[in-house]
């Protein structure tokens, strides 16, 4: 079974998110490595988890009107748990483990590029996680603008890198 390993590639210099990353990196690794008799519960704790993390994620996004895409892709990720997660209640456990297959490139490629970009821009712009507020500007300073979904795309690896270089 694939296994997910917390590296400082996964890293977005953002101490809430990157905790909540290295907890979803433990939680997919006991789901993907739970014995067949295990792992509906480990699974349930998988998404129990992803729905706190991506809670989490879409506070700071709504608080900073951060475009839509991004919790619109945490939605269709729980979707899918959700309904993988019926299907094993139910016996199917091939799609059990495929999900397990796919969910480590998809969240890697998900941390690189949405959240390094949410990262960024919470950053760029002044927003406190910790009590979800923008700090004060200069004298003649201003915020910088958000993006949209149609630029998240190609700005995804430049903010990655930026987030990292930081």
């Amino acid at each position: 079974m694939p296994s997910l390993a917390w590296s400082a590639d996964l890293d977005n210099n953002l101490a809430p998110m990157d905790e909540t990353h290295r907890e979803f990196v433990e939680c997919y690794n006991a789901a993907a490595n739970a014995a067949p008799d295990d792992f509906l519960r480990a699974l349930d704790a998988l998404i129990e988890h992803a729905k706190a993390h991506f809670d989490l994620e879409n506070g700071w996004m709504e608080a900073v009107d951060f475009p839509g895409c991004h919790r619109a892709e945490h939605d269709r990720v729980l979707a899918v748990m959700a309904d993988i997660r019926k299907r094993v209640e139910r016996g199917d456990h091939f799609l059990g483990r495929r999900l397990m297959e796919e969910l480590p490139a998809w969240f890697v490629n998900h941390v690189n590029g949405m959240d390094a970009a949410l990262a960024f821009h919470l950053a760029t712009i002044g927003f406190d996680v910790d009590s979800c507020t923008l700090r004060p500007l200069a004298e003649g300073e201003t915020r910088a603008a958000g993006c949209g979904c149609a630029t998240l795309a190609a700005e995804d690896a430049a903010a990655g890198e930026a987030a990292r270089a930081a």
